[in-house]
C-alpha cells in the first residue's frame, strides 16, 4: 500500500478538500482525486463520498482512518530509527486539550513552538468535556485525571491540585466556613455534575463536601466560565490552582479551608493510545511542553 496514497487521504478526510490536500503535497487536483481513486480500488471500498458541493468521509473510510494513520506512523518512526527522517519535522500533529487550560497555557507558548518547529503544524481540538482519544484519532491528548485507563499511555506533565475559592466580595456578605460542615447553604458553582467529594483534613481527618447540601444554582462545564463566574460573586467553587493561581496571588479569590484537600488525585498527563508507534513529532510536542510547563511547582499544594 502506497504510503502517499495514504498521507493524501488522511489529509482530505482532515481537510474533507482532496483539492486542498492534493495542493499540500504539491499535486494537482485530476492526480490527486485519482490517487485516492486507486486506493480505493486497492481496498475495495469508497473512503470519501465526493458530491458537487463537498466530500465526506464514508462509514468505511472512518472506520479505516485511524489505521491510516497508525501506517504512517510507524513508517515515520522506522525512518526515524534508520536515521532516515529530516532534521526539522513535517507534517500535522492532532493534540487534544481542555480548553481552559490550552488558551491560558498552551497558547502563549505557540509562537515559541512555531519558531523552533516551523515546518510542523498542530491541529488543535480543545473542549472541556471529556474526549476519547482513540476514538478521535489523535496523536496527543492532554488529560486532568488519574491515569487508569490501560489502552493510553501517557507522561505526567503537572500536578492539577483542586482548591475550593470565593471572592472576597461573597466571603464579606456570607462569611468564610472554618470548617466542612459550615458549608452547608452556601452558594456553589459546580462542575458538570453534583457528586459528593472527600476533603482530607489536618492529622488525617475526612469530610464530604456534598453539593446537594449547598445552595447550587449554576453548573458549568467549561474551567473559565468557572473561575468568572466565581470572580463575579456568585459563591464558591472547586478550581484548579493552575486556572487560579494568579487571581488567588492578587487577592481576587480567596482560598477556603486551606487546610483541607481534595482528595481527587488528578493530574495533568500527556497521553497517547497505547497501540501508537510515539512519533518524532509527538515526541518533541511532549518533550516542549513538559519542559515549559513542568516546573510550575506552584500548581501542586
Amino acid at each position: 500500500m502506497d504510503t502517499d496514497n495514504l498521507r493524501l487521504f488522511v489529509m482530505a478526510a482532515d481537510r474533507l478538500n482532496i483539492s486542498a490536500a492534493g495542493r499540500d503535497l504539491g499535486l494537482a487536483p485530476a492526480v490527486a482525486s485519482a490517487r485516492l481513486a486507486k486506493l480505493e480500488h486497492e481496498l475495495g471500498v469508497e473512503l470519501l463520498h465526493r458530491t458537487t458541493r463537498k466530500v465526506s468521509l464514508s462509514l468505511e473510510g472512518s472506520d479505516f482512518l485511524p489505521y491510516a494513520r497508525e501506517i504512517l506512523a510507524q513508517a515515520e518512526a522506522a525512518k526515524a530509527v534508520l536515521g532516515g527522517s529530516e532534521t526539522s519535522p513535517k507534517g500535522t500533529l492532532r493534540f487534544a486539550a481542555p480548553s481552559s487550560f490550552a488558551q491560558r497555557h498552551i497558547m502563549p507558548l505557540l509562537p515559541r513552538f512555531h519558531a523552533l518547529y516551523p515546518d510542523l503544524t498542530l491541529d488543535l481540538r480543545l473542549s472541556d468535556t471529556r474526549f476519547d482519544a482513540i476514538e478521535g484519532s489523535f496523536d496527543l491528548a492532554l488529560r486532568s485525571a488519574p491515569l487508569t485507563d490501560s489502552s493510553l499511555k501517557g507522561r505526567k506533565l503537572a500536578e492539577d491540585t483542586r482548591v475550593l475559592c470565593a471572592s472576597p466580595e461573597y466571603i464579606a456578605a456570607h462569611g468564610a466556613p472554618q470548617t466542612p460542615a459550615e458549608l452547608e447553604g452556601h452558594r456553589f458553582t459546580a462542575w458538570k455534575d453534583l457528586e459528593p467529594r472527600e476533603l482530607i483534613g489536618p492529622e488525617g481527618a475526612t469530610a464530604l463536601l456534598d453539593p446537594t447540601c449547598m445552595n447550587c444554582r449554576t453548573i458549568v462545564d467549561d474551567g473559565d466560565a468557572q473561575r468568572e463566574v466565581t470572580l463575579a460573586g456568585a459563591g464558591v467553587s472547586i478550581n484548579s490552582l493552575w486556572s487560579v493561581t494568579d487571581e488567588l496571588a492578587s487577592g481576587r479569590l480567596i482560598r477556603m479551608l486551606p487546610k483541607w484537600k481534595l482528595n481527587d488525585n488528578s493530574v495533568l498527563w500527556l497521553v497517547y493510545p497505547r497501540s501508537n508507534v510515539l512519533t518524532p513529532k509527538t515526541r518533541i510536542l511532549i518533550d516542549f511542553l513538559i519542559d515549559s510547563l513542568a516546573i510550575r511547582t506552584e500548581w501542586g499544594d
